[in-house]
């Protein structure tokens, strides 16, 4: 048994080497692929990254620029460019670029896109992946323009949406010196087609965001002439897509003389709270001309009435009449809930005139609703705006109060128009709210006394005003 032993033993010797061969073989092979699932892993991290990234913005430029530098990061390109087609699909309409530095912009001055003769045309009339290993020696290239950094490596796509090619992605000359290989044309085809998505969605969010806005506009009054005062409003809307808001205003000179303004706000972003608002506004109108009542009374009355016939959202709004009294201005003016006015003097000063807001249109009908007064010189300018204008989640309503007062101050010389523009354009609300402001500026000389006309002596029904000045 021994001896049959010693001699199987260098039998046994001999597979060894062959064995562990074999078995390095495939370590090395179950290595490889260990690897080559890892690489592709990453490519996917990297890729559904790179989707992210593009697919959280809804602003078109910011879109289309954010595709070019996302498909950079994604295969290390130094340059990139998104060429948009034009209405043909003959020529570019507009090129988007990443990667220049400021001395190459400056030296791109002036030259114009590029009109689809030679190499890039081939992509504008050719959807099919173009990658070039050296631009220079392609018989289809024409050479680059006068300031043109060279490239020597190209990688180029079409971008397609609903079918048809909105335009192409073009990648140029990647940082490790290497041209572009299959597999960073197979990353770049795929961000290609979340890029057409995404375009896509940019283009509905602008759709979406103009209707909803144009359809607001058509809601809201055109101020009529109300002189011998002047005014102007401006309105603009959420920044969210399809967020309708409820913010109105209106003005309108009254057979007593008096001209009446008001700002409102309906609560919600939606149809609902856009129709309501034309409801309310439409309304309050026909109560202004109906019935010669302190501004309070009106707002009481439009409460009860609402209350009554309709199922409207809790609305702020605030009612103000200026009335020629005894030479002078007086502004009267009753709060449901609302931001006060912003009394803005001919002599630059702003102050709020706060006094009792009370309750909200919907919330009471039962509650009283105090009347407010304040004498107003000749050139004075009242503010009504909503609250969009001065709310930032970061900051008190305060510090938004404040700021606006000394926006306000510092172009309170300007006329209504564009003292109202500058307000929305330098406000200090976060922009996701709809806002509105109203600017009511009383004439520049004193008002006839009594016995030279005016509307000295009417009275309003449900008596005066209290003519507190706060």
């Amino acid at each position: 048994m021994r001896s049959q032993g010693h001699a199987m033993e260098p039998v046994e010797q001999s597979h060894r080497p062959r064995l562990q061969l074999r078995l390095d073989a495939e370590l090395d092979q179950v290595s490889r692929q260990i690897r080559a699932v890892a690489r592709a892993q990453s490519r996917l991290q990297r890729l559904l990254e790179a989707v992210l990234a593009i697919s959280g913005e809804l602003e078109l430029p910011v879109v289309l620029h954010r595709i070019v530098t996302t498909a950079m990061d994604l295969v290390g390109a130094r340059y990139g460019a998104l060429g948009v087609l034009d209405e043909q699909r003959e020529c570019l309409a507009q090129l988007i670029t990443a990667g220049l530095t400021e001395q190459e912009r400056a030296g791109l001055a002036g030259v114009v896109l590029p009109r689809g003769r030679g190499l890039l045309g081939r992509l504008i009339h050719d959807p099919e992946p173009l990658r070039v290993a050296d631009v220079s020696a392609h018989p289809l290239a024409a050479g680059f323009p006068p300031g043109h950094p060279r490239m020597r490596s190209l990688l180029g796509v079409a971008i397609t949406m609903r079918g048809e090619i909105y335009g192409d992605l073009y990648l140029a000359d990647r940082r490790d010196g290497r041209p572009f290989d299959a597999d960073d044309e197979s990353l770049v085809l795929a961000l290609a087609g979340a890029a057409g998505a995404a375009i896509d969605n940019a283009r509905l969010f602008d759709q979406v965001r103009s209707g909803a806005e144009q359809f607001q506009r058509l809601l809201l009054p055109r101020l009529p002439d109300l002189r011998p005062f002047t005014a102007a409003a401006v309105y603009r809307p959420a920044s969210a897509p399809g967020r309708l808001g409820g913010d109105w205003y209106d003005a309108v000179l009254l057979p007593d003389d008096a001209c009446a303004a008001v700002i409102g706000d309906v609560m919600g972003h939606d149809l609902y709270a856009a129709a309501a608002m034309a409801q309310i506004r439409s309304m309050l109108r026909a109560l202004l001309y109906d019935r010669r009542t302190p501004p309070s009374a009106v707002l009481s009355q439009l409460d009860r009435t609402l209350h009554a016939i309709t199922d409207n959202p809790v609305t702020t709004a605030c009612l103000a009449r200026i009335e020629p009294t005894e030479g002078h201005w007086t502004l009267r003016w009753s709060s449901a809930g609302h931001l006060p006015p912003l009394l803005v003097t001919s002599d630059g000063r702003a102050r709020y005139l706060y006094a009792d807001p009370g309750v909200p249109l919907g919330v009471d009908t039962d509650q009283p609703r105090p009347d407010h007064g304040c004498p107003l010189c000749p050139g004075a300018t009242v503010v009504f705006f909503t609250d969009g204008l001065v709310e930032h989640p970061r900051r008190s309503l305060d510090t938004g109060l404040d700021t606006l007062a000394r926006i306000a101050a510092a172009h309170g010389g300007l006329p209504p128009d564009e003292l109202c523009q500058a307000l929305v354009d330098r406000h200090p609300g976060d922009g996701h709210d709809d806002l509105a402001v109203l600017a009511l500026r009383t004439p520049p000389r004193r008002p006839p006394s009594s016995g030279q006309g005016g509307s000295k002596g009417r009275r309003l029904e449900g008596g005066p005003a209290d003519g507190r000045t706060p």
